[in-house]
C-alpha cells in the first residue's frame, strides 16, 4: 500500500515538474524567438488583452480602495482641474469635441476617450490612475509632480466629462491666470 502511494506522489511530482520545465522552454522561446509581436500596430490576442485589462482594473480598485474623495469638488477646482486637463491629458484622451492627437491614435493600448469611460470608474480610482499611472500603456504617473491637490482637480473635473458640450469644454481655461501652467 505504501507502495502505490509513493508511485503516485511521485508521478504527480514529476508531472507538476515536466509541466514546469515546459512552461519554462515555451516561455524562453517566446521571449528569444520573437514569437511574440510587439508592435504597436497590432492589438494584442484576445486572451492576453482581457488578461492585461482585468489586471489592471483589478490593480487600481485595490489600489484605490484606501483612498477616500473629498465629498464634493468646489467649482474652482473643477476649473483648476479643466486647465490641467487640456494642457496634460486631452493630447491621448481627447475631450469633448476634441480629438485625440495623431501621434496618441497611434498608441497601442489605446488611451481610452474618457468622456466615455468614466461612468466605469470611481473617484478614487481615478486619483489612483493619475497619482499612480499605468505602466506599459503610456500613461504617466502625475504623484511625482504633482500634490494631491492638483491631482483631486484633475479628477474633478475628469469625473464632469461624460455629457459635457464641447462649447462647456472649450470654456475652461479662459480667464483662468490663477492656474500654473503645467
Amino acid at each position: 500500500m505504501r507502495s502505490n502511494k509513493k508511485c503516485i506522489a511521485t508521478g504527480v511530482a514529476a508531472g507538476i515538474a515536466g509541466t514546469l520545465l515546459l512552461g519554462a522552454i515555451v516561455g524562453i522561446t517566446v521571449v528569444y524567438t520573437g514569437a511574440y509581436n510587439v508592435a504597436a500596430t497590432e492589438d494584442h490576442q484576445p486572451l492576453v488583452r482581457w488578461a492585461l485589462d482585468t489586471t489592471m482594473k483589478s490593480s487600481v480598485a485595490d489600489g484605490a480602495s484606501s483612498i477616500k474623495p473629498p465629498a464634493q469638488f468646489s467649482a474652482k477646482t473643477v476649473s483648476e482641474g479643466g486647465s490641467a486637463y487640456q494642457a496634460m491629458c486631452q493630447h491621448c484622451h481627447g475631450a469633448p469635441g476634441v480629438e485625440k492627437s495623431e501621434w496618441a491614435r497611434g498608441m497601442l493600448p489605446q488611451p481610452p476617450h474618457l468622456p466615455d469611460v468614466v461612468p466605469e470608474w470611481k473617484a478614487n480610482e481615478v486619483f489612483w490612475l493619475v497619482k499612480h499611472g499605468v505602466r506599459m500603456s503610456a500613461m504617466p504617473a502625475f504623484g511625482p509632480t504633482h500634490n494631491d491637490d492638483e491631482i483631486w482637480a484633475i479628477t474633478a473635473f475628469v469625473m464632469q466629462l461624460p455629457g459635457m458640450t464641447a462649447q462647456k469644454y472649450a470654456e475652461f481655461g479662459k480667464n483662468d491666470s490663477a492656474v500654473a501652467p503645467h
